[in-house]
């Protein structure tokens, strides 16, 4: 029985192996189509590229972290609570567990490697070399000063949490020396596992920026982007052709003044220049359109225009649940955890979570529930996606690059990958807000002892099947290796806990500001003041 248990066991991993290689190949295929559909095609170098087709990749990879997890865990166990043959052994259990969690630090490694060296090296060097193509021993300069300095910064920030300790001394009452022992034993037993686990956690936070700016965002601004849908190109081509017009008119007008060889006014000519570079911008906008009513594109997406707006409603519905899960959630941990100082942590839930419900409620049709979960973690890569592409990347006040198609710079990709590897290590505390008891045991169930109901059995009892919750036994449930990296330290815990309030109140006001606006441009984003000339032929060719 051991060996046929081993024999399914082994086909389940090959199973598996070969799906994940199967996802793999569509994932680099899908981020190749996307970085080539945005990417500039007159600044566009090898080098860039690649490493923004990697780093998406490994932020889409990352993210299927979480329904992994989940399912590992689940799998140990029947629906009726009792281990499988294979998984009865706690050394076995423990040996995935192990794997699990050194798949984690793995990812999480390269995602550190990523944003701390991989892309500022690729982005520093492209940038000198941009500014000053002449001079390539200054490029070489510039180029090592600035990797060095960063370099020197993250071994610093990484070496601060393995010689910090962030325990306290177990006794209140303890002398100067008991603490001094204290700190060194804590010294002493320091490894790079709490290192990477805090400078994690540290880009964690900055990841929960990103999402409370472009996720908040791009949950309201996607859905209904679909359901207004855009403008007639007929109507803005006329709409464009009289303000040209009455551009013309103006710039006659102004010229009209100086016939007679009087020259303009300082005023004038100011006026003059404007009006003459808004009446390139009509004109350009006008070649856009023309072509934008020729294309095929613009008449297929009038055709599917009540699919897109059945996926609008769908979607804004989904982001609906999503806040008020989160809303249930955070209430939750207001009411019934211990407060700050526990980083809010609360095991179980003791008001009706919808989305956690639904889980719960999808575990017994096989693979429903791993299916919701994972659709759940794409759905907020490409909300984040969509709201990076529609703001464009700020620095607070300054915009520092546009996302357009075909008209965006290697250095814009580079940030745009930066911040979706942020958002994606944002993502699995996020799910866990939405539903935290399915995020800490997925569909695991364990036997509860219950005195049996007939008086003449005595003291018997009889095992029934019960969902795993915080009242389980420890032996008899498994905690996803996720959880346990979540909360490793409880500050952090804390600041994703009033984050999460913060995500809610963006959604909510990006939601007020999609509603407002009206129906984007069927060119939206792709005609701007500060375009060249050049850039602007070669896209319309």
């Amino acid at each position: 029985n051991y060996k046929v248990c081993f024999c399914l066991h082994c086909a389940w991993c090959i199973r598996i192996t070969s799906s994940c290689l199967d996802n793999l190949l569509v994932i680099l295929a899908f981020c190749w189509i996307y970085i080539r559909k945005f990417q500039s095609r007159q600044e566009s170098e090898v080098v860039s590229t690649i490493t923004a087709i990697c780093a998406l990749a490994i932020a889409l990879i990352s993210s299927a972290l979480l329904p992994v997890d989940i399912f590992l865990v689940s799998f140990m166990k029947y629906s009726n609570g009792t281990y499988k043959e294979w998984a009865a052994n706690n050394e076995t259990r423990s040996q995935i567990e192990d794997t699990v969690l050194y798949g984690y630090y793995t990812l999480y490694s390269i995602i550190l490697f990523c944003v701390f060296l991989w892309i500022p090296f690729v982005y520093f060097y492209y940038e000198e070399r941009d500014d000053n193509n002449e001079n390539k021993c200054s490029v070489r300069t510039h180029f090592v000063f600035s990797t060095h300095a960063l370099l020197f910064l993250t071994d610093c920030f990484i070496t601060f949490r393995a010689f910090v300790p962030l325990k306290v001394s177990p006794s209140q009452n303890s002398t100067q020396w008991d603490k001094i022992q204290h700190l060194f034993e804590e010294l002493g037993s320091s490894h790079g596992l709490p290192a990477l686990s805090f400078s994690i956690s540290s880009l964690t936070l900055i990841g929960m920026l990103a999402v409370i700016t472009y996720t908040a965002y791009g949950m309201s601004v996607l859905p209904l982007n679909l359901i207004k849908g855009t403008r007639s190109v007929a109507y803005e081509r006329l709409e464009n052709t009289e303000d040209i017009d009455d551009v013309e008119h103006q710039i006659e007008k102004l010229k009209s003044k100086c016939k007679d060889g009087r020259p303009l006014s300082s005023r004038d000519r100011h006026n003059l220049q404007e009006l003459e570079g808004k009446l390139q911008v009509l004109r350009r906008r006008g070649r856009h359109l023309e072509i934008a009513e020729r294309h095929c594109c613009t008449k297929v997406g009038s055709a599917l225009r009540p699919f897109k707006i059945v996926l609008g409603i769908f979607f804004i519905l989904v982001a609906l649940l999503f806040t008020v899960a989160l809303f249930i959630s955070n209430l939750d941990k207001a009411l019934h955890s211990a407060g700050i100082s526990s980083g809010f942590i609360i095991f179980g839930t003791n008001l009706t979570n919808p989305l956690n419900e639904l889980l719960l409620a999808l575990q017994p049709v096989f693979p429903l529930d791993y299916i919701l979960i994972t659709v759940i973690t794409m759905y907020f890569v490409l909300t984040s996606m969509a709201g990076i592409r529609n703001m464009g990347i700020w620095f607070f006040w300054i915009r520092l690059y546009k996302i357009r198609p075909k008209r965006t710079r290697p250095q814009a990709l580079l940030f745009l990958c930066m911040i979706l590897l942020l958002i994606v290590l944002h993502t699995s505390y996020m799910i866990y807000s939405l539903a935290p008891q399915y995020v800490m045991y997925g569909s695991q169930k364990y036997l509860s002892q219950m005195p049996s109901p007939d008086p003449t059995s005595g003291n018997a009892t009889f095992g029934t099947a019960r969902i795993c919750d915080a009242e389980a036994p420890e032996d008899q449930c498994t905690v996803t290796r996720s959880y346990l990296f979540l909360h490793k330290f409880w500050f952090f815990s804390t600041i994703y806990y009033f984050g999460n309030w913060a995500f809610i109140g963006a959604f909510l006001i990006g939601l007020a500001v999609s509603c407002c606006r009206g129906k984007k441009s069927v060119i939206e984003g792709e005609v701007e003041a500060d375009d060249s000339d050049i850039s602007d032929d070669e896209y319309v060719h």
